[in-house]
């Protein structure tokens, strides 16, 4: 029958590991030996194991206690070293009657005695807790977290209003009450703290900052409290009560989001998220189409006045056409014909590739899935990716990669400044040089073998490009907000950022993986033209694709939920040796790519339909 089971600390588990792996303890572990574990070995090599995890836990009291030889656990650890010392005698001699067994129990019983006692006095030292500093930090959190839910309704509303009240609470008289409130806390727990404070130690004007923005975002929660009910006391605009009802795609997104959160509760989910993933953003598509077969097809029989403004939304351009067509006074009656004819074939056109888009975004995702596998049960196939890093396909990779770029570029193109379209040529074709310097891939021209090196020239001069392309976008975005407000030259500055940062992806990203990016650019520019602007979703449901997609496109990069799917090589790109900063950020950008884009993408939809 299996022995009763006993419940062991979470410390424990280091100082058993190293003792089986036959590693050296960790020397700031405070936990015991799990005896049971090594119950299969001889007296003498438990005995062993006990003295090392006794030994180490005694170094660590030494130096975390002045008195340690007072300490109650630190004398049991001698009282037992020396009847151990006794032990071995006896073992030495031979004698292997019922005294040396009963001894040796005698020793483990005193060894697991100390070392408890050792571990519990570790614990109540060396595991001491910042109280202060945790609460200031919880503070900040949680009044970040509750403002955030307070302006949520507003951002997710049709009109993405996104305002948090600071500028009134700075000038009132509570905000400078709770900021000589918190200063004089701060002074009485620093000046009377009898352990070592982290927020304590901080310089007096960081602590200050930290107090005026607890204080400032304090004042703006109440003053959006206060907001919410003086909005809720008005009488509504519109009287007329709209319908409520929801769409599948509101059932969808909520379902799937919920579903989601709750599949991270078993393990084997998290290990195969991308599955999640692949399955709610194929479902949305499936979705989509239905609901632009039903605003095509079935209302235009049910509702013709709707059925008209769909056919609106896709045929802007030939219903331009045909205004001017209007203005000419002496126009034939054959020109307006041929005008009429081809405004129809423009929205008919339109019309079927929006209908076409839901199934090319599902073809693309299964192309984007079979190019890297990903999670714990398929990572060890072969994929495309694989074929692809092949040496001896080096040719079929640079012809990808160089397809790839154009791609990019005409994608990304269409809402860029003309200095800011040809910085984006150049930076490409940086991008394509930077990867033949390093051996990735070849030029047409190249026949023969090339030296390879780190491509650190080409990589800075794409740099240049991008921090070019970006300090343009903000230029834009500063003069929008600052000089001459302006929706379009935010929608415009917004955009530049963006191209910015899809050039610096491309660059960081691996040859074989520039086709992920072609695909997201393609993927973002279909659903806005063909889905989102012709369906008018509203800010919410917008927001949740963009975060499906993201999120999908994380594991469309070949990562995982696992470390070792990291490219660090990011993190060298253009450097000569290692430098911290820019390697974190370069690594972290590079493997949140996805998300970011996304993201990115979402500010610049959501500000060109505020500016429409």
């Amino acid at each position: 029958p299996l022995a009763q089971l006993e419940y062991v600390q979470q410390t424990d588990l280091a100082s058993t590991l190293a003792v089986g792996l036959g590693l050296p303890i960790s020397r700031n572990s405070v936990g015991n030996l799990i005896l049971p574990v090594v119950g299969g070995k001889t007296m003498r090599e438990q005995l062993r194991f006990l003295h090392l995890n006794g030994f180490q836990l005694s170094r660590l009291l030494q130096e975390n206690t002045p008195a340690y030889e007072k300490d109650p656990g630190y004398e049991h650890f001698k009282i037992a070293e020396k009847s151990h010392g006794n032990w071995i005698k006896l073992y030495l001699e031979g004698n292997n009657s019922e005294i040396l067994l009963n001894l040796g129990k005698k020793v483990l019983k005193q060894y697991l005695e100390a070392l408890k006692t050792l571990s519990s006095s570790l614990s109540k030292q060396v595991a001491q807790y910042d109280m202060y500093s945790m609460m200031v930090g919880t503070v900040i959190i949680m009044e970040v977290l509750l403002l955030l839910l307070l302006s949520v309704p507003k951002a997710l509303s049709k009109q993405a209003e996104f305002e948090v009240p600071l500028s009134p609470p700075l000038f009132s008289l509570l905000f400078y009450l709770m900021c000589l409130m918190l200063c004089a806390v701060h002074v009485i727990v620093c000046t009377s703290a009898e352990s070592l404070c982290y927020f304590c130690s901080m310089s007096w004007l960081t602590a200050v900052g930290v107090m005026m923005l607890i204080s400032a975002l304090m004042c703006g929660i109440l003053s959006a409290i206060a907001k919410i009910f003086e909005n809720s006391r008005l009488p509504p605009k519109n009287p007329i009560v709209s319908n409520s009802s929801w769409s599948e795609i509101d059932v969808l997104i909520l379902a799937g989001t919920i579903g989601h959160v709750l599949s991270l509760g078993a393990s084997s989910f998290i290990e195969e998220e991308h599955q999640t993933w692949y399955f709610l953003i194929n479902t949305l598509c499936l979705v989509l189409c239905q609901e632009l077969c039903r605003n095509n097809f079935l209302l235009k029989e049910c509702d013709p006045q709707h059925s008209t403004d769909v056919k609106q939304n896709f045929g802007s351009i030939g219903e331009t056409s045909e205004c001017k067509n209007i203005d000419i006074p002496a126009a034939s009656n054959s020109k307006l014909g041929k005008a009429t004819s081809s405004s129809e074939f423009i929205k008919g056109s339109d019309k079927w590739i929006s209908l076409a888009t839901p199934w090319i975004i599902l073809i693309c995702c299964r192309l984007l899935r079979s190019l890297n596998q990903t999670g714990v049960q398929w990572a060890h196939r072969p994929d495309f990716g694989h074929w692809l890093t092949n040496s001896e396909h080096k040719s079929e990779l640079s012809f990808l990669a160089a397809v790839s770029l154009l791609m990019i570029f005409f994608l990304v193109q269409r809402r860029c400044s003309l200095v800011s379209k040809i910085a984006m040529a150049l930076g490409l074709l940086g991008v394509y040089s930077y990867r033949a310097a390093i051996g990735n891939v070849i030029f047409p021209w190249q026949h023969g073998g090339k030296d390879i090196s780190k491509g650190i020239t080409e990589a800075r001069f794409v740099y240049v490009f991008v921090l070019g392309i970006v300090f343009t976008g903000t230029k834009d975005l500063l003069k929008s907000q600052v000089i001459s407000p302006d929706s379009s030259t935010k929608s415009t500055g917004l955009w530049e950022v963006y191209s910015g940062l899809v050039l610096l992806a491309a660059l960081l990203f691996r040859p074989h993986n520039l086709p992920v990016l072609v695909f997201c650019l393609l993927i973002q520019t279909m659903m806005t033209k063909y889905i989102w602007i012709p369906l008018k979703f509203d800010a919410a449901q917008i927001t949740i694709m963009h975060y499906w997609f993201g999120q999908a496109f994380f594991y469309f990069q070949g990562n995982s939920n696992g470390i070792a799917t990291v490219d660090v090589s990011a993190g060298f790109v253009g450097l000569d040796s290692y430098v911290e900063i820019p390697a974190i950020f370069l690594t972290t950008f590079a493997t949140y790519a996805g998300p970011f884009l996304w993201a990115i993408h979402l500010l610049c939809y959501l500000s060109s339909e505020v500016s429409r």
